[in-house]
């Protein structure tokens, strides 16, 4: 059974203008696309052929004879992942349980949107930056190219892909205010608060 792209949680124009339909048809369209068509190439015929994804990417993280198939596997992981961690009107202050957890691991909301922002901003490079929980507590992590918390020991809680063509088309090389409106308008609290609680 090979990979297939996963189905976008909304339609392409969904999150416009904070994040555009041309981006999503470059971004989903070619770049997660070609994670997926690579992973099927590289699986193919292999020990990894028909195994669940997660599984490819615990089990390739550590060999660097499989850098690529780790690579493109992590790749898909994070991607799928990215989308459902935006939402339609998202963003804003989160309430609730979601917002007692966060003031309870960084003092304030205000801290930890500061947090996060800087961590993601200083990213050098492509990477992602992550809410994460490990050992029962949140923190900010930041991971470069395809890594993910995955292969840490850390649950996602959500991300935001910096790569540069995750926001090039939109925001060029200001990726503080890309990442601003992921905070404002498009961050899913819903999708977060399933991460947290359940």
């Amino acid at each position: 059974m090979s990979f297939e792209l996963p189905v976008l949680p909304y339609a392409e124009n969904a999150l416009e203008p904070y994040y555009t339909a041309r981006t999503i048809s470059f971004h989903y369209g070619k770049h997660h696309k070609a994670y997926i068509d690579n992973l099927n190439k590289m699986t193919a015929g292999s020990e990894l052929e028909g195994k669940p994804l997660e599984d490819v990417i615990r089990i390739t993280a550590a060999d660097s004879a499989k850098a690529g198939v780790f690579n493109n596997s992590a790749q898909v992981w994070n991607h799928t992942f990215f989308w459902h961690s935006m939402k339609p009107t998202g963003g804003g202050k989160p309430a609730g349980e979601v917002l007692t957890k966060i003031e309870a691991a960084f003092g304030t909301f205000e801290a930890f949107e500061e947090q996060f922002k800087t961590a993601s901003v200083g990213r050098f490079g492509s990477g992602w930056c992550w809410l994460v929980s490990e050992n029962g507590t949140l923190k900010v992590v930041s991971t470069p190219n395809a890594d993910t918390p995955l292969v840490h020991g850390q649950k996602p809680i959500f991300t935001v892909d910096v790569w540069e063509h995750a926001y090039y088309l939109d925001y060029q090389n200001r990726r503080a205010d890309y990442v601003q409106a992921f905070f404002d308008h498009l961050i899913n609290w819903d999708f977060i608060k399933q991460n947290l609680i359940d």
